[in-house]
């Protein structure tokens, strides 16, 4: 089909595809799409230039939402359970960054995520921790697993989000190539239907 050779070209031949991106962000990949309205995750913690399940799941993949990504560890082990896309339920999110002295950060950063999620917390990123605070801001506007969840909630969550962060870590580093200990906040959420992107 069209959509499934342009997840291919996108992943794996395009000039700027993923794989070819692995070189720079070799601790792990992941990816996400949609079959049946559900979520499938598939990850590894091994580069996707030299892992042939990569360009196996990208010949496969034939949703209309798929999210990828090339991990360069900054907080947590290389491990699976830290590894992108994070998932609860209907939603897959990624993030490219970091939150700047997370380590002295993570325990209030926990605190403010909903006891009702925050014990599905289960590796060691400032990445997931930022997923489960948005899911909370989220969970404020809307039932986080209602089909049709509004985009404009979902903005506002992203937003709330990165003003929390900011309100603890400092304001985001506005350089591109900035030392890998600022704040990057790069993220995308999606549920197959509704997806937002933050950079």
């Amino acid at each position: 089909s069209v959509i499934q050779s342009q997840v291919h070209r996108s992943l794996i031949s395009a000039d700027n595809a993923l794989m070819q991106q692995s070189d720079r962000h070799p601790d792990g990949w992941g990816v996400a799409y949609y079959n049946a309205g559900a979520p499938h995750v598939i990850k590894a913690v091994s580069s996707a230039q030299v892992d042939h399940l990569f360009r196996r799941v990208s010949g496969i993949v034939s949703s209309e939402t798929v999210l990828a990504h090339l991990r360069k560890a900054t907080n947590g082990e290389l491990s699976i359970i830290n590894t992108h896309p994070f998932q609860y339920g209907q939603w897959v999110f990624v993030h490219n960054g970091n939150i700047k002295g997370f380590d002295q950060l993570r325990e209030k950063l926990i605190n403010r995520v909903p006891p009702v999620l925050r014990r599905f917390i289960l590796g060691d990123t400032d990445s997931e921790v930022m997923f489960y605070l948005l899911l909370g801001h989220m969970a404020k506007r809307c039932e986080l697993n209602r089909a049709g969840f509004p985009l404009d909630g979902l903005v506002e969550a992203v937003r709330d989000t990165v003003d929390e962060i900011v309100d603890l870590a400092g304001d985001i580093c506005e350089k591109d190539d900035g030392p890998p200990t600022e704040n990057f906040l790069t993220c995308a959420i999606t549920n197959g239907a509704t997806m937002v992107a933050y950079h």
